[in-house]
């Protein structure tokens, strides 16, 4: 298990928290994800997933990842 946290640009209501949330939570070998604005936390499993592919939902899901 890995845990990452991830600032986001672009979210500026509740909507876009579950928007990204779900995104995120729809992914294969999310443990779980705590997504508040411009903030992500997420817990998974790094033999099923990176964090390319959790920035790559955010970003499927409109907003901007900030590295």
């Amino acid at each position: 298990m890995k845990e990452v946290s991830i600032k986001v640009e672009g979210m500026s209501c509740q909507h876009c928290v579950m928007r990204v949330k779900k995104a995120i939570d729809n992914l294969e070998g999310i443990l779980s994800s705590d997504v508040q604005l411009g903030l992500v936390k997420v817990s998974f499993d790094e033999q099923r997933l990176d964090v390319s592919d959790i920035e790559k939902a955010i970003t499927g899901a409109g907003y901007r990842v900030i590295t």
